[in-house]
């Protein structure tokens, strides 16, 4: 599958290792806002075709796939626009808080019969579909509580994960794992409340939520981009836990069961989640496997964002 990458954004540099790893991923071609910057940005990453814009890649009939790793507010204007020019679309995390544009997207998705996708890598890695049968077996017993945690130190102002005009801030950057993790393992929220601390930069620095689902399942969490380095996950349940001190990087898979007083350690061959990923979708294109996060589950995301920003800028619960 040739593939091009609409943006020379600081992420590519954890998804391109994978793509030259992968017999399944042929990574063809970079695309910048001028000429020499993507000629350097190709040179540096071995990547063979240069273009010095975005409408530039999306003309070049060999291309039959993209990564956008665009601004958030570009997801889906630049999704559409590469549906629309017939290319296979993987978009980088979060698609957006709107769901009117995700459903838009999806939209062009179905009317121009290629695929789209949200790149949530971490749900294609071993260690999460481990944690989800572990859960569906009944290993901890009856759900009751999911809490998990990212969070990090930026305090650059000018960063573009800090700026509000291009939807930066907790939530937005490392807040969706939290969801998407949450509704991975609870299903669809009924009622979330979401409590905010707008840093310097106007964008959230300290962002928490709570997530009532189906079933008296209810998921707490907190992010933020002003506090020192965390990432965890436990799923609770009626007679035991399941512990992870890296749910979402997965550079070290471990899934601890916590039961009677025990620790039992599971531990898994570590796996590039960018990499599947891309292979997915390349499946999915090739006809040989389904997309694992189609539009149902981004819709549910955009969803879950929206009310969680509504109810920290209202302080009210709000409803789904």
């Amino acid at each position: 599958m040739t593939w091009g990458i609409i943006s020379t954004a600081d992420i590519n540099r954890k998804v391109i290792p994978g793509a030259h790893a992968s017999d399944k991923v042929d990574l063809v071609a970079v695309a910048s806002r001028d000429q020499p910057r993507a000629d350097a940005y190709a040179h540096e990453w071995h990547i063979r075709r240069a273009y010095g814009s975005y409408e530039a890649l999306l003309a070049d009939p060999e291309i039959e796939a993209v990564y956008i790793s665009l601004p958030n507010t570009m997801h889906c204007e630049w999704s559409i626009k590469a549906l629309e020019a017939g290319k296979h679309v993987l978009c980088e995390k979060p698609l957006s808080r709107h769901p009117e544009e995700v459903a838009a997207a999806f939209d062009a998705s179905e009317r121009t019969g290629f695929l789209l996708s949200e790149a949530f890598m971490y749900r294609h890695n071993p260690q999460t579909k481990r944690l989800i049968d572990l859960v569906q077996d009944g290993a901890i017993g009856e759900l009751r509580l999911i809490r998990s945690t990212f969070s990090y130190g930026l305090y650059d102002e000018d960063n573009i994960r800090l700026r509000t005009d291009v939807e930066g801030g907790a939530l937005m950057d490392v807040g969706c794992y939290n969801v998407s993790c949450s509704r991975l393992l609870g299903g669809e929220p009924e009622r979330v409340w979401g409590e905010a601390w707008y840093g310097p930069s106007g964008t959230d620095w300290v962002f928490t939520g709570t997530m009532r689902f189906p079933g008296n399942v209810i998921a707490t969490f907190d992010c933020g981009t002003a506090m020192t380095e965390r990432d965890e996950l436990e799923a609770i349940g009626s007679d035991g836990s399941l512990f992870l001190d890296d749910p979402f990087h997965c550079d070290i898979p471990v899934i601890e069961v916590r039961k009677d007083g025990d620790v039992e350690r599971i531990e898994l061959p570590r796996e590039d989640s960018y990499r599947l990923e891309l292979e997915n979708l390349s499946d999915a294109i090739r006809g040989v496997a389904p997309v694992l996060l189609g539009r149902d589950d981004a819709m549910g995301q955009a969803n879950a964002i929206a009310a969680l920003h509504e109810s920290a800028t209202t302080r009210m619960p709000v409803a789904l």
